[in-house]
């Protein structure tokens, strides 16, 4: 018993090794990789007199996205068992640096049931689904809107296109609901909506609030960054085009450490036809990325590393 628990905790740590050093491997190298980022030009930027302002209001909104996502996860695991927004953060920050390595983020779910016994997992993936569900319905509804409205301003995609892209949505959203009977393993979609339905009112309310408030933020983020790089287009149009270019990136499935060069290349493609420099547009993507998932899962490395499984705690 006693070799069986050592070689299981030498296993552990050597993944929780492995996760940690591919995560600073993987940064270093995307970042070194990239010949488009001319950091001079971004240090040149930043000696403008405004930009203390805006890169001040930049780090306050990346603080706050981790932030929302932090009370949110909190507001939904309080369904099983409260928890402190210290222990919420650990959970988050872990989830996010072992997402990293995984299609879409979709190690996140596995690495939050780590944090609670196994016959809580399958509810802790149930509500982690509830978490970033919200986001992307938010996602889709706005981009959309956002997608129209830019190619009404300025038509970059052809109407058959952009009706096109509409029509897929809508046809995936009558498969998703037309099949709600279905069941798979005994899973179906008519059970999962009535598992949503038995959780309290109070924790669908806020976490459709904070993931507003959340959505609002990142779209902020690049709207503040472009202000920084000069880029003076009208408000809606603007917010529009980085809606639409949100939606579309998040959209293809990708790694979460090639997150920033899905979303950069997209964002050329629509940016170009408003005029913008495509280094602006490649500067962005990778700054965001920079704030929103490099510097979460550098704190969330320390989490990964310091984890320790439910049954050395009950120890």
């Amino acid at each position: 018993m006693s070799a069986t628990r050592k070689a299981k905790q030498f296993l552990v740590a050597i993944v929780k090794l492995l996760i940690v050093s591919g995560v600073f491997y993987f940064i270093y190298d995307k970042l070194s990789q990239n010949n488009n980022l001319d950091w001079s030009l971004l240090l040149e930027t930043l000696k403008q007199k405004d930009s203390f302002l805006i890169v001040g209001l930049l780090l306050i909104l990346t603080f706050l996205n981790r932030f929302l996502e932090i009370i949110k996860w909190q507001n939904l695991a309080s369904v099983i068992l409260p928890i402190s927004l210290g222990r919420s953060a650990k959970e988050v920050l872990a989830a996010v640096t072992v997402a990293l390595f995984t299609p879409n983020g979709i190690g996140e779910y596995a690495a939050k049931a780590m944090y609670y016994k196994k016959d809580e997992a399958g509810e802790i993936v149930f509500l982690n689904l509830i978490c970033n569900g919200i986001q992307l319905i938010i996602a889709v509804i706005v981009g959309i809107t956002g997608l129209f409205y830019f190619n009404y301003s300025y038509p970059a995609l052809s109407g058959s296109l952009a009706f096109g892209i509409l029509g897929a949505v809508v046809l995936i959203l009558l498969i998703f609901f037309s099949s709600r009977k279905i069941i798979i393993k005994g899973y179906s979609l008519q059970r999962l909506v009535e598992k949503i339905n038995t959780m309290p009112h109070k924790v669908h309310q806020k976490n459709i609030v904070l993931a507003v408030l959340r959505y609002l933020t990142i779209m902020h983020q690049y709207y503040l960054l472009f202000l920084l790089f000069g880029i003076t287009l009208p408000y809606p149009i603007l917010m529009a085009t980085i809606a639409a270019t949100y939606f579309l990136g998040s959209s293809i499935p990708n790694l979460q450490f090639l997150d920033f060069a899905v979303k950069g290349s997209v964002s050329i493609f629509f940016f170009g036809a408003l005029g913008v420099n495509e280094w602006i547009v490649v500067f962005s993507a990778t700054l965001i990325w920079l704030l929103n998932t490099v510097l979460p899962v550098i704190a969330g490395s320390y989490y990964v590393f310091t984890f320790k499984p439910i049954s050395e705690h009950s120890e």
